[in-house]
């Protein structure tokens, strides 16, 4: 090929990188591509992904090769692509909505409602600690910006003030509403014996029951916060972003719902705070 239709080529590339339209469409794709890899990754979608490449790539041989009957069969299939991707992948999907819709500020409409005193924390954390000492299953979910209305629609309906003696009570045992999760609104119990979508992930550990999966589900598909106590060992484990953390004890349990429930201005303020110390005792250090 001659140096001018190299040229040639080059410049209409050039002069569409020069167009700042171009660079913005450029810079979007990317971040779109970007946001769809940390989504997937380390999930089940990965490997399901990589099928799908390896049938596209089937697909390109029998192109190629001019393999007929297989090409005859994987067009028919192509058919089906679109529906097949959203069954599959409906669980990172909808995550991916969830995610891109909180990072938008609607302040006239976004309520924060994950965000109450941090008195009726210690109800939450009370109420555990005591069920935690007698081995008594428990499962509560704190609602924050996402809303859970379908799933306090799908339980027993209290809208009470929230208070130990009330979760107490509620996960006894002995009374109708035990087998289930509570969902926390604000300061006020929504609604108790819910139930939750079960996680899907196949690396969890075998150990973790039917109310643990319960806790990771509502957390991935949602921005919500759980508190689970086991009824085999009594431990106490906080979920947050599908992810589950156990063997928490009173103090560690409040760090981690206040953390998790701070707004924004707080979490900032905090921050800032943690750095000062930090710089503080580095200062002293030397």
């Amino acid at each position: 090929m001659s140096p001018v239709i190299v040229l040639q080529m080059r410049t209409p590339l050039l002069e569409r990188l020069a167009d700042p339209r171009q660079l913005i469409d450029i810079a979007i794709v990317f971040l779109i591509v970007y946001t769809i890899l940390k989504l997937v990754r380390g999930t089940r979608a990965v490997p399901m992904a990589a099928g799908l490449a390896a049938i596209a790539l089937l697909y390109w041989v029998a192109l190629k090769q001019q393999l007929t009957t297989l090409e005859w069969i994987l067009q028919g299939g192509l058919l089906y692509v679109g529906v097949t991707v959203i069954i599959l992948f409906q669980t990172e999907i909808r995550q991916a909505l969830t995610q891109f819709g909180n990072r938008l500020s609607f302040p006239l409409v976004r309520q924060n409602r994950g965000s109450f005193g941090e008195g009726v924390y210690d109800e939450i954390i009370l109420a555990a600690t005591s069920l935690a000492s007698t081995k008594t299953g428990a499962l509560v979910v704190i609602e924050r910006s996402v809303g859970l209305q379908n799933v306090i629609d799908g339980g027993v309906k209290l809208d009470a003030e929230l208070s130990y003696d009330l979760l107490v009570t509620i996960f006894n045992p002995a009374t109708p509403l035990h087998d289930g999760a509570v969902i926390v609104r604000a300061h006020r119990v929504a609604a108790a014996a819910c139930f939750l979508p079960l996680t899907l992930n196949p690396l969890l550990s075998k150990d973790l029951g039917t109310r643990h999966r319960a806790a990771i589900g509502i957390t991935e598909d949602t921005d919500a916060v759980a508190v689970v106590v086991s009824e085999e060992t009594g431990l106490i484990s906080f979920v947050e972003a599908g992810q589950i953390k156990r063997g928490f004890d009173a103090n560690r349990l409040r760090a981690a719902i206040v953390a998790a429930l701070a707004s924004p201005r707080e979490k900032r303020r905090r921050e800032n705070k943690r750095l000062a110390e930090t710089e503080n005792h580095e200062a002293v250090s030397t």
